[in-house]
């Protein structure tokens, strides 16, 4: 079986099996290749980029892979103005309040056509 030599960030350089590793290809192509495996001493789950030929050669070795795409609702156009630093502010300012939800109801109510 074929050993990888992988980084956990806590542990340092760490083996593993090939089938102890999970290449993910995103299917949108401006987003690199990645890896994830479970580092077999500290246990944590670690998640790393890769180029397209790390991918390749993980994959050629009989890696477990899967494939990903975003959401489609990144590419949704929304009506509207963009969200600014000052709406997210205020969106802090109003969550602190206990009464949030009803605000946030008012507020639709206000600029929704009826």
């Amino acid at each position: 079986m074929t050993t990888v030599r992988a980084q956990c960030p806590t542990c340092g350089d760490v083996r593993l099996r090939i089938d102890e590793l999970t290449v993910r290809i995103c299917n949108d192509v401006l987003t690199p290749g990645a890896y994830r495996f479970r580092c077999p001493t500290c246990e944590q789950m670690v998640h790393r980029d890769a180029s397209p030929r790390i991918v390749d050669l993980l994959m050629s070795a009989g890696a477990i892979h899967e494939r990903w795409a975003w959401p489609a609702e990144l590419a949704e156009q929304l009506p509207g103005p963009p969200l600014t630093h000052d709406d997210l502010l205020d969106l802090h300012v109003l969550l602190e309040d206990d009464n949030w939800f009803d605000h946030v109801v008012a507020l639709v109510r206000r600029t929704t056509p009826e």
